[in-house]
C-alpha cells in the first residue's frame, strides 16, 4: 500500500506511558491518526507509526491499520503504480481479497491468513486493488526498514501461509519469526516477529519472547491488553525490551483480535518520506526524481487497468528531511 498523504509528515499523536513496577520496561499506548488514502471516495486508514513519539518498532517503520468497511459500493482500494525503496512491505487480511502486480513481474492475491511480503530495496512498484468479489475489506498494512547492508536488494516477492497454532484461550499465526514452536521461512534482514492472535473472551495468554526484541501490540478489536495495560482499538501498545515473555489479554466478553510486532532496536538513521526510505535528503530527492522521470529503478507495472497510470510524487518539502529518530524506551524506578 502507498502512501498517499499529498504532504507526508511525522505526526504528533496523543499517547501514554504507564509504568510497571520493580524496573520494568513502560508499556506506551500510542494512538492511531485517520489518513484517508486519496480521492474523493478514499478509504480512511489508522496510523499508529511512524509518529514523533515513536519511529520504528523494531525494524517496523510503519502501520496502517482499515476496516471493517464495506467497499461494496465505494469501488474498494484502488491504489496505482507507485514506489517503494530501502524497505519491505507486509500485506495482511483480516477479510477481503486483494490484488497485487509489482514490477518484478508478480502477480498475486492478498486474502484472510496468507501474507505476501515484498521487497524492494533497490527499488520495485506496485499496484494494489481490492477485488468485485470484495465486500469488506478489513486488514493491516505494513513496512519494515532495511538495513543498510540490504538496503540495495533486489526485488524480491514472497508469499507465506502460516498454520493455525490453538493454544488454551487462543489462535496464533506466525507470519514472521518465531513464536510458540513455530518459525515463519519468510526472509527479513533483521531480526523480526509478526503474528495474528485472536483471544478468546476473557483469555490471558502468556508467550516467551525474545528479551532482545521490543514489542508492538496492536489492537484490532476493543478489549486488547498488554500487561495489563489496555489498548483501544486501532491503538499501538508498545514495550521496550528487557521482558521473556508478554502478557496478552481479552478483557471484553467477545474475542479480540491483535497483531503482534517485534523486533530488535533498529540503530541506524533513516529518512522516511512518501514511500521511499534512505539516509539522505539527496538521496530522497534522487528516488522522487527517477520515479518522476520514469526511471530504470522501479520498473514497470504490467496488467493494471485503473483510474491512472501511475502515482505522481508528492512535491518535496522546502526544508531538509531530517532522520527518524527514537526515544530510548523509558522505563520504571526499580
Amino acid at each position: 500500500m502507498s502512501n498517499l498523504e499529498t504532504r507526508p509528515v511525522e505526526t504528533e499523536c496523543e499517547h501514554t506511558a504507564v509504568p510497571e513496577s520493580g524496573g520494568r520496561p513502560v508499556v506506551e499506548v500510542l494512538e492511531a491518526r485517520e489518513v484517508p488514502l486519496g480521492g474523493p471516495r478514499a478509504m480512511t486508514v489508522r496510523r499508529t507509526i511512524p509518529q514523533r513519539q515513536r519511529s520504528l518498532i523494531g525494524a517496523w517503520c510503519f502501520a496502517d491499520h482499515y476496516g471493517p468497511d464495506d467497499v461494496s459500493t465505494s469501488g474498494g482500494m484502488d491504489v496505482p503504480p507507485h514506489p517503494h525503496t530501502g524497505l519491505q512491505t507486509v500485506s495482511w487480511l483480516f477479510s477481503g481479497e486483494i490484488e497485487h502486480r509489482d514490477s518484478g513481474g508478480n502477480h498475486a492475491m492478498v486474502r484472510p491468513g496468507e501474507m505476501n511480503l515484498m521487497t524492494g530495496g533497490h527499488g520495485i512498484a506496485h499496484s494494489e486493488v481490492s477485488t468485485p468479489a470484495t465486500t469488506v475489506l478489513h486488514g493491516v498494512q505494513l513496512w519494515v526498514a532495511l538495513p543498510d547492508d540490504a538496503r540495495d536488494e533486489p526485488r524480491m516477492f514472497q508469499h507465506h501461509v502460516p498454520p493455525p497454532v490453538h493454544v488454551t484461550g487462543a489462535v496464533v499465526r506466525v507470519f514472521l519469526g518465531s513464536l510458540l514452536g513455530q518459525t515463519s521461512p519468510v526472509r527479513t534482514f533483521t531480526p523480526l516477529l509478526g503474528a495474528e492472535v485472536v483471544l478468546d473472551p476473557g483469555a490471558h495468554l502468556v508467550v516467551a519472547v525474545d528479551e532482545g526484541f521490543e514489542h508492538g501490540v496492536l489492537a484490532d478489536t476493543d478489549g486488547v491488553s498488554l500487561e495489563g495495560v489496555a489498548a483501544a482499538r486501532g491503538a499501538m501498545g508498545f514495550i521496550g525490551p528487557g521482558l521473556h515473555s508478554l502478557t496478552l489479554a481479552n478483557d471484553s466478553d467477545a474475542p479480540a483480535r491483535l497483531v503482534l510486532l517485534g523486533g530488535t532496536p533498529f540503530e541506524e538513521d533513516i529518512l522516511m518520506w512518501w514511500n521511499f526510505v534512505g539516509r539522505s535528503h539527496e538521496e530522497i530527492e534522487q528516488f522522487r526524481r527517477e520515479w518522476q522521470e520514469e526511471g530504470d529503478r522501479f520498473g514497470a507495472v504490467v496488467g493494471y487497468q485503473g483510474r491512472v497510470a501511475r502515482l505522481p510524487a508528492p512535491e518535496l518539502p522546502p526544508v531538509r528531511i531530517r532522520p527518524r529518530q527514537n526515544p530510548p524506551p523509558p522505563t520504571s524506578p526499580a
